[in-house]
């Protein structure tokens, strides 16, 4: 059987992806570049700083946390806060500085601040000139 071809329902898928929040349970992330870095703003309510780990394997980036739930006889009467260990894989790019990550866990939110390597910085370079003339005697 052959594929049809339809441009505006992959039109329409495209748009209705990029306009929907993906859901990201217990760690929503928001990503900027100011100047020369990139901030990471990753939400964590109620998760113990202690939990929180932060690895670098290659160029992935690995961040856990646990937001434990309470213990002992209640009754639950709603109960929509996700609990227990959550993470999340970032993959950066060779235009990070990843020897100088920095990481910051203040009123529930984790920043994260990626510098921009030296050498993914622009920059100018010098044109030399010669303006010694040569001659050649036949």
């Amino acid at each position: 059987m052959a594929k049809r071809n339809d441009p505006f329902h992959d039109l329409e898928r495209m748009f209705s992806s990029s306009f929907t929040r993906p859901s990201v349970p217990g760690m929503p992330m928001d990503l900027i570049r100011t100047g020369d870095e990139y901030v990471a703003e990753l939400d964590l309510p109620g998760v113990d700083p202690s939990t929180i780990d932060i690895d670098i394997d290659d160029r992935t980036l690995t961040i856990r946390a646990e937001r434990k739930a309470r213990e002992g006889e209640i009754e639950w009467l709603s109960k929509e806060r996700p609990t227990g260990t959550f993470a999340r894989q970032l993959t950066l790019g060779y235009g990070v500085a990843v020897d100088k990550i920095d990481a910051n866990y203040t009123d529930g939110v984790l920043t994260l601040t990626f510098p921009v390597a030296d050498e993914a910085k622009p920059r100018k370079i010098a044109v030399n000139a010669n303006s010694e003339s040569k001659t050649i005697d036949a």
